[in-house]
């Protein structure tokens, strides 16, 4: 006789039931549901990212071979792929936004600090495109033969947890999406050129925000100071600027001049050094360079994204099933780190995802296999036949 459920079903006890009906009411997500909840369409989205399902056939078929199994995934039947489009066009994405936000803070209690050179917060920002067929999804016109979405991103490089989400049509800009996010005093932002626009440079200094970039080529500046470097090591020049800026249009009085810092290094792989623009005065130019590669991670992040979760096929057309199905891949995305996290042993990302794959109706103790995952499951004992008088 077993005595755990299905490994999909214990993955599913990391969500309050009752969290998740609270933000169904608030969002108003199922106003004008006929049996078909919230919660069966969360499922069913799950199902489509763990289970690798393509296609609308491949999700309802999936969950509907599995019938006997899905009660204990507080679902009656599977859905009519029907019902699964139409909420996914009609039922608000951002209850799965609020979503994410609850499972975030689980992840970061119990994250593992990152041990920096520093006790700053470190973000990264950047942002990735998904191409979309122009045809199909003609409301994300991107160029003249292709669409597109872009997901601006922010990572928590101490805990390596995706910490916010913008998704907006591909021709957005990345600095106008930048612009929007307030991050918090003393972090440190680290992103690339394309997010290159001294007036916001000078908002986040004002802010108290330190951020770390690379400098674009004919930046008119003049140079303050310039500081000693090792005579071995790879940064080159390390001078405090003063960028040619003219903030008067913009309302924007300063007391004396904003100093920014210049930072010139040589890095392994490339003929031409790199420039490093930051406006944090204090830290080494070599911690400065070491910042700037840690942007790396968020790199990681979208790759491992793209390469295991559904976000490059997607099973509906509209704006709003688009961002469902985005949105509760990174809601996968924190299920797999949380996994990840919790377990004592070694899992990669690909590895977790393709097993779980093959293991999410199969019952046995889901904490007992991610810790111990080739270990042949324990043999229940046989029930003893009592004597009868």
């Amino acid at each position: 006789m077993n005595r755990v459920c299905s490994v999909f079903q214990q993955i599913l006890k990391i969500f309050s039931r009752t969290e998740f009906e609270q933000l169904a009411r608030k969002h108003k997500a199922e106003r004008h549901a006929r049996g078909f909840t919230c919660w069966d369409q969360f499922v069913a989205m799950l199902f489509c990212h763990l289970g690798r399902a393509q296609s609308l056939r491949e999700i309802c078929g999936g969950l509907a071979s599995a019938e006997g199994k899905l009660n204990h995934l507080g679902i009656d039947t599977a859905p009519a792929r029907s019902t699964l489009s139409y909420a996914n066009a009609h039922r608000p994405w951002q209850l799965y936004e609020s979503l994410f936000g609850i499972l975030l803070e689980r992840c970061r209690a119990i994250a593992p600090k990152r041990r920096l050179k520093f006790k700053n917060a470190l973000l990264s920002l950047d942002s990735t495109v998904i191409d979309l067929c122009a045809s199909i999804f003609d409301w994300a016109k991107f160029r003249t033969t292709k669409g597109g979405v872009k997901i601006h991103m922010l990572l928590d490089n101490q805990g390596l947890l995706p910490s916010y989400a913008l998704i907006t049509e591909a021709k957005t800009s990345d600095i106008r999406a930048a612009r929007g996010i307030d991050f918090p005093p003393g972090a440190i932002v680290v992103f690339d050129r394309g997010y290159n626009d001294f007036l916001w440079f000078v908002t986040l200094a004002l802010q108290g925000v330190w951020f770390v970039t690379r400098m674009k080529d004919r930046t008119n500046y003049r140079v303050v100071e310039r500081r000693e470097v090792p005579s071995r090591g790879a940064i080159l020049r390390d001078e405090v600027i003063e960028l040619d800026l003219d903030l008067g249009p913009y309302g924007i009085e300063l007391d004396s001049p904003m100093l920014f810092r210049r930072i010139e290094a040589r890095v392994p792989d490339r003929e031409e050094p790199m420039v490093f623009l930051t406006n944090h005065l204090d830290f080494a130019a070599s911690t400065i360079a070491a910042i700037y590669k840690e942007r790396w991670q968020i790199e990681l992040l979208f790759k491992a994204l793209k390469q295991n979760l559904r976000i490059k096929t997607f099973v509906g057309t509209s704006s709003n099933a688009l961002s469902i199905q985005i949105w509760t891949a990174l809601i996968s995305m924190l299920i797999l780190r949380y996994l990840q996290l919790k377990a004592q042993f070694g899992w990669s990302l690909s590895n977790l995802v393709a097993l779980l794959r093959f293991n999410l109706f199969t019952y046995r103790d889901l904490w007992t296999w991610l810790n111990d995952p080739f270990s042949p499951p324990e043999v229940p004992s046989a029930p003893v036949q009592l004597a009868l008088p």
